[in-house]
């Protein structure tokens, strides 16, 4: 394809007439901190576990992750309360549920609110909500009680994304997308928020997946308004979401393996899943690249702000494409700083990569200004949007 009708290289970084653009990003998280060098203990003594042996597969695991911090929602209280989360097979889906459902909606709220202070317009003027979670399930969902918090009209349209887990928000984002763009003058509030409660168990054995999820998973809610021809008066756009594509790969419908049970949700992870990523990256980035003429040669002349599903994706996604080490700087800080998130994430990437950006000069070749967000999910999914940086 061509690169007729795309502004190119553009000094004044307006976005395309009629494509959407993100104009804010917001975050709220839950008041626990954790330490992830204080994790594996305070872990144990709240499963009441004793194992040496899984002790030290956590404590091996929390090093190699590179997470440093992340919030959670589990608490002290929350355990005194329902002590039967940390035994081994008790029914505790209603439990769980009746924790995750009220605490990922405050969390949406929160964060929603805040990108609605960094915007600048009042929450009447937005039209369209997209929602959000892997972590909570319910009629109505949370979108309707998100709507109801921010005190939305009743006329907003709402759009529920359940159980896309780390894929969701990209998923989100490229549905919010293709409601700006017809829906001429809208304004969409995509909300993601998420909470691993939902799958808290205490260790074993029987399930060393647990595990990963243990030392890698955070907590927390992100939240982006995206609108297409921005009011350049009452609104900054941050980037443009000039095309977005998704594309499952058949036979791998069991390389990331979640299901709902009584005790909550339970997460099985391939051990080849980062090999499969790997191997079909290339062909899924190029097909959004080809879109503005860039060929496989010059990956480095775009931004990444991919999901930090874990470091072994990010390093072998870095190692296929032979990126510059610091085009993923904003992946790993996101995944240092929070964990992998799930959904959520990506707003954390989309906000470092601005901090970022801000110390890179964009070059006459324009090197930097377009690039890819990506995040990869259940199916094995990938999902891709091609977008222009205009906050160089």
């Amino acid at each position: 394809m061509g690169t007729e009708g795309i502004a190119q290289g553009d000094s004044t970084m307006k976005a395309n007439a009629g494509k959407a653009t993100i104009l804010a990003l917001g975050k709220a998280f839950p008041h626990q901190l954790v330490m992830q060098d204080f994790l594996v203990d305070g872990y144990f003594k709240d499963t009441n576990c004793d194992d040496p042996h899984l002790k030290q597969k956590l404590a091996r695991l929390c090093k190699t992750t590179t997470v440093k911090t992340r919030y959670v929602v589990m608490s002290d209280e929350i355990l005194k309360k329902y002590p039967e989360l940390a035994i081994e097979g008790i029914p505790t889906v209603k439990q769980r549920l009746d924790i995750c459902n009220d605490a990922v909606t405050q969390m949406a709220t929160e964060a929603s609110l805040a990108c609605i202070k960094k915007w600048g317009r009042p929450a009447s003027d937005i039209t369209h909500l997209v929602y959000v979670s892997s972590s909570e399930a319910r009629l109505p969902g949370g979108d309707l009680y998100l709507a109801r918090g921010l005190e939305l009209s009743p006329q907003t349209k709402r759009v529920l994304l359940y159980f896309s887990g780390c894929s969701g928000g990209v998923a989100g984002l490229r549905v919010a997308k293709d409601i700006a763009e017809n829906n001429p003058g809208s304004r969409v509030l995509l909300a993601t928020s998420e909470t691993t409660i939902i799958g808290y168990k205490p260790p074993s054995a029987h399930r060393p997946y647990d595990l990963v999820g243990v030392a890698l998973f955070g907590d927390g809610a992100g939240a982006m308004i995206i609108g297409s021809d921005p009011e350049l008066v009452s609104e900054k756009p941050l980037f443009e979401l000039h095309t977005a594509i998704q594309e499952f790969l058949p036979g791998t419908e069991k390389s990331i393996d979640g299901r709902l049970t009584e005790e909550g949700i339970s997460f099985k992870l391939a051990r080849e899943l980062p090999q499969i990523i790997e191997d079909n990256v290339e062909g899924f980035c190029g097909r959004l690249m080809d879109v503005i003429g860039f060929d496989n040669k010059e990956y480095n002349k775009m931004f990444w702000a991919v999901h930090p599903g874990g470091p072994a994706i990010l390093n072998r996604l870095e190692k296929r494409l032979d990126l510059f080490p610091e085009k993923l700087n904003a992946s790993r800080r996101a995944l240092m700083d929070y964990g992998n998130a799930s959904s959520n994430t990506i707003v954390y990437v989309l906000e470092y990569m601005i901090e970022e950006s801000k110390k890179i000069q964009k070059n006459e070749q324009g090197d930097g200004e377009w690039g890819l967000i990506l995040a990869f999910g259940p199916g094995i999914t990938f999902e891709g949007i091609l977008a222009r940086n205009l906050t160089l």
